[in-house]
């Protein structure tokens, strides 16, 4: 038997996907946490064999909870299929990533997979990753960004970040132009849009 750990703050998805995974003969759902922050607690408590991440949660993201987790077999299960985002996730260690618009029975054969040993990538995204690249963007640019998303002003964003008002323009320039971007906002929707975020 595959024991299994679903993390998703979505309650219907990650009811949904208990539900599905639960009809496996040879798999079972071991728990259920809503919060990206919960997860390692609930790793230590239930011992599964493989934990299915979305990626946007609150407290950690499933890319942060990937990074710290060691021991137990990863699978990222998303909406967003973004290149960046699989560079991350497989920088993270993680198993496998596959999108939550993939039909249950290959979810289940990612986990059967994963558990053999092997690593699982949807093929489409994986394709897409090797044409848009890695991200050009800097650990502090990327930052710069987060900070910038919702129309913060440079100077709250240098208070935030304990920068000078010259660095942040400095900063949100070059992420400007990594980007192609035409301003700070755009910067932010193509990092965004790319997983570089």
């Amino acid at each position: 038997m595959i024991r299994v750990l679903i993390a998703d703050d979505q309650d219907l998805v990650r009811g949904g996907l208990a539900a599905l995974l639960g009809l496996e003969p040879d798999l079972e759902v071991v728990a259920e946490v809503a919060r990206g922050d919960e997860v390692p607690a609930a790793v230590a408590a239930h011992r599964p064999d493989v934990v299915l991440l979305d990626i946007e949660m609150p407290g950690l993201s499933g890319l942060e909870v990937a990074e710290r987790l060691t021991g137990v077999r990863v699978v990222i299960v998303t909406t967003f299929g973004r290149p960046g985002y699989l560079r991350r996730a497989l920088d993270a260690g993680v198993a496998g990533f596959v999108v939550k618009d993939a039909p249950a029975a290959e979810l289940a054969a990612a986990v059967r997979r994963v558990m053999a040993g092997e690593r699982v990538v949807d093929a489409k995204l994986a394709v897409t990753a090797l044409t848009v690249g890695a991200s050009p963007l800097t650990v502090r640019e990327c930052d710069v960004l987060r900070a910038a998303d919702g129309g913060a002003s440079v100077a709250d964003i240098a208070r935030s970040l304990f920068l000078t008002e010259g660095t942040v323009r400095n900063y949100l320039s070059s992420a400007i132009g990594k980007t192609g971007a035409r301003n700070r906002a755009e910067a932010v929707t193509t990092a965004r849009s790319r997983g570089w975020l």
